[in-house]
């Protein structure tokens, strides 16, 4: 189902969560994830359990020396928003791209979301689940 109010409630919060990767700022990708949030990685599956685990791999990551990090950004394609639940399902395409601009990974992804709003009118949308295929 198309709903448009939660398509781009997601889209800006995708927006935002690619901004937060970008900076590095940990605070605004943590207002994103939902606690029990899940991550299956694109190369080897390795899987994120909770918040707490994908904060501590993304302060890995923005550990890195700038010209040595590689910025991940998603890019979305379609949002279907279940008429059962609160949930969206969001798919798109990824890339990993270094300092220099060059494309170093590439693939697809899905993505849960679920409104944690307190009723219809409202939208609070985090990332419940993401998988990742790395295709290049």
């Amino acid at each position: 189902m198309h709903n448009p109010t939660a398509d781009l409630a997601i889209r800006l919060a995708r927006a935002n969560f690619n901004r937060a990767l970008a900076q590095s700022d940990l605070n605004a990708i943590s207002a994103i994830l939902a606690p029990h949030v899940t991550l299956i990685t694109g190369t080897d599956s390795a899987l994120l359990n909770g918040r707490k685990a994908q904060l501590l791999a993304w302060k890995r990551e923005f550990a890195a020396p700038v010209a040595l990090r590689t910025t991940y950004v998603r890019t979305t394609e379609a949002i279907i928003t279940s008429e059962a639940e609160p949930i969206a399902m969001e798919q798109g395409a990824w890339q990993g791209v270094d300092a220099g601009g060059k494309v170093q990974a590439s693939g697809t992804y899905a993505a849960k979301w679920r409104n944690l709003a307190a009723n219809a009118t409202q939208s609070r949308w985090v990332l419940e689940a993401e998988i990742f295929v790395t295709l290049k």
